[in-house]
């Protein structure tokens, strides 16, 4: 960020729970939050936190694969909001694509798409000669279809905020990730990137943390394949916590906390954002030298090999007061972030 300044998300201050009855009474400001058939399990716990009902909406299959959507309740009038990752498969970003254009043709007011894990956000540059960039393509997918507003957290890079020309509110799991470092209670706490791409997130946790950073480089051969990483900094008889935004095949994880140990630290754990963990990476996870790795619920841990050493925590009450705050139109900012 400009001036080399760095926000956090600071812990919420609750308000009392949100009144969707008597906020519905008021004809002007009507909301309504569905969600697609995969995010379902986070949308019910964001209505639990705003005390109103999920949204009636029916996804129909076609014997080919085809599905379409429709609200079984009327949306005229009224802001909705559209919760809904768009993690693999593929699915899953055309479900919400269809549930943002049944809203706009059923008169919804607007359309806030809540999309906690953005997928294709990896893809947001040419690294190389003929090469797509699939996170713009997917902001202009979700552009055409006709969002007024995108909620989400912890992109891949910060610019693709850039894409969309409509208002990005970008949230950040540090708002429950710094509580749960700090409930810890380690002693010599060193934070750490796994790359040099991940420096600003762990400097921006070291400072508020007041505790040293470690940087952390690798070369790869090819995505997904790291052939070798070197320390940037002291992990002699520290505690470490590796910072990243999201971890696929635990690759990069688990070598760079096996290179920390081996290089003297004490302890070695992990925090990440977004859950994919694809093929093995529950088995390299188990069988390296991190104590845990955590992960937000922005996406459901789907891989069929059991993960010992997982756990996840609830973004849903951050992105309930988040919503609470834009159906008010009350400041994001002066919520969540600290200089």
């Amino acid at each position: 960020m400009a001036g080399g300044e760095f926000y956090l998300f600071v812990t919420l201050q609750s308000k009392k729970p949100f009144n969707y009855s008597h906020f519905l009474m008021d004809s002007s400001n009507p909301f309504l939050v569905f969600c697609g058939t995969n995010t379902m399990y986070l949308a019910k716990e964001i209505c639990d936190y705003l005390n109103c009902p999920l949204g009636n909406m029916n996804v129909s299959h076609f014997a080919d694969g085809e599905f379409a959507v429709s609200y079984e309740e009327s949306v005229r009038g009224a802001d909705v909001f559209l919760v809904q990752s768009t993690f693999p498969s593929s699915d899953n970003l055309m479900e919400l694509l269809l549930m943002v254009d049944a809203a706009k043709r059923a008169s919804a007011k607007s359309v806030n798409a809540v999309v906690p894990y953005f997928g294709w956000a990896r893809q947001d540059r040419k690294d190389k000669p003929r090469v797509s960039i699939g996170a713009k393509l997917v902001a202009d997918m979700l552009s055409v279809a006709g969002i007024d507003r995108l909620i989400t957290m912890d992109l891949h890079a910060d610019q693709i905020q850039g894409f969309f020309d409509v208002p990005v509110d970008h949230l950040y799991a540090s708002m429950v990730f710094l509580p749960y470092i700090q409930s810890l209670k380690l002693d010599e706490l060193v934070m750490a990137a796994p790359d040099v791409g991940g420096s600003k997130r762990a400097s921006a946790y070291a400072k508020f943390l007041d505790v040293p950073l470690v940087l952390c480089q690798k070369t790869r051969t090819r995505a997904n394949v790291v052939d070798d990483i070197r320390i940037i900094g002291d992990v002699q008889d520290k505690n470490v916590v590796i910072v990243d935004d999201i971890v696929d095949t635990a690759g990069t994880i688990c070598k760079a906390g096996d290179v920390m140990m081996e290089a003297g630290a004490k302890s070695v754990r992990a925090l990440a954002s977004h859950c994919v963990m694809s093929g093995d990476a529950p088995v390299r996870v188990d069988n390296s030298c991190l104590e845990e790795i955590v992960f937000t619920n922005s996406i459901p841990y789907r891989n069929p090999v059991p993960c010992k050493k997982l756990k996840q925590l609830s973004i849903a009450q951050m992105f309930a007061e988040t919503i609470r705050r834009v159906i008010s139109n009350e400041s994001i900012s002066s919520q969540y972030l600290i200089k």
